[in-house]
């Protein structure tokens, strides 16, 4: 019975992580596979020319972002985005959507984005508690003489859902870089501290003089 158990989890962990990419990827195409829809009736595939094309729409998302990419890339593209936003902010509930939006999606997909650069370690939600957290903000500056100017941002997620969590403003000796990349941060989060990558959070509280157990409380 206990082979046939071992053998059980050893083809779900084959299918399930193959099953739920599948799923997504799929997910994701016939999302911009919809694409298609924003063409008039008479101008799509199927009405032209008597058939549908797959994938169709999918070329045509990419050409829609190439397009809109090099229009906003120059002169007068960017006087029309300025424009929109313009327009946008004018109205009160649009403007703090779009706002949001639009500075989540820059600090993930530019270069220079700060955001979700580091994973780090702090006490968190009390002493002798750690927690896993990305640094969002490398420096942020809070005006009170209670506080000193060099404070990080960390978004501590909540598992297996790293979606949610919260937002910790905590100075910056009290947050331990960790020697671990994006990728493993979230996988560790997710996988419900199952995963832990080889050395890096019991490496990080030494050479930051914590003891490791107290990581483990």
């Amino acid at each position: 019975m206990g082979t046939l158990r071992k053998y059980l989890i050893a083809g779900l962990l084959v299918w399930l992580p193959l099953a739920a990419t599948v799923v997504i990827v799929k997910l994701v195409l016939d999302l911009l596979d919809k694409t298609i829809l924003l063409l008039p009736p008479e101008w799509q595939p199927e009405a032209a020319l008597g058939f549908s094309i797959p994938g169709f729409g999918i070329v045509l998302s990419i050409a829609i972002l190439l397009l809109t990419g090099m229009l906003a890339a120059n002169l007068f593209g960017r006087r029309l985005v300025e424009l929109w936003e313009s327009i946008l902010g004018r109205i009160p509930l649009v403007r703090t959507i779009y706002n949001s939006a639009k500075q989540i999606a820059s600090t993930i997909l530019t270069s220079d984005g700060r955001s979700f650069r580091k994973v780090v370690m702090l006490e968190f939600p009390r002493k002798g508690l750690w927690s896993l957290g990305f640094v969002t903000n490398d420096t942020v500056s809070l005006e009170s003489d209670r506080f000193g100017d060099d404070y990080q941002v960390v978004f501590v997620p909540t598992t297996p859902n790293p979606t949610s969590g919260f937002i910790v403003m905590a100075p910056r000796s009290d947050v331990i870089e960790l020697q671990m990349t994006i990728e493993e941060g979230v996988k560790f989060i997710i996988s419900i501290g199952v995963i832990v990558p080889e050395g890096p959070i019991r490496e990080s509280l030494i050479a930051n003089k914590v003891a490791p157990k107290t990581a483990g409380s």
